[in-house]
């Protein structure tokens, strides 16, 4: 019997010419759980969550990922796990030649959104 709880993240990453696409997976108020396809040379711009935190787990690919105001990076990849807590920067740049395929996890939904 399906519970409603196993969510496949193939079947929701969507690659986009344009801007990176931000893909609900399930969303309760606990968490919003969200495929990113990043497409090379597509960037997520720097933002803040002011009251919740913000967890990627990369599948695939390498980014710049963004950590703070200023514009400093660190190299991510797959396999990494990548923590922003309540309130800090961060954001990426897909600076390969391979997408970026990541999930995200926002803790709790209404963790907000500001960008910088």
């Amino acid at each position: 019997m399906p519970t409603g709880r196993v969510f496949h993240s193939a079947e929701h990453f969507q690659p986009s010419a344009g801007e990176p696409i931000r893909s609900v997976m399930t969303e309760s108020p606990d968490a919003v759980v969200v495929a990113w396809h990043v497409q090379p040379g597509q960037t997520i711009a720097a933002h803040r969550h002011p009251q919740g935190q913000d967890t990627w787990t990369i599948l695939s690919g390498r980014g710049q990922y963004q950590v703070d105001s200023e514009g400093h990076t660190e190299s991510i990849r797959e396999g990494d796990v990548v923590v922003a807590t309540t309130g800090q920067v961060h954001g990426v740049h897909n600076d390969s030649d391979e997408p970026l395929v990541f999930i995200s996890v926002v803790a709790p939904a209404d963790a907000g959104y500001h960008p910088l």
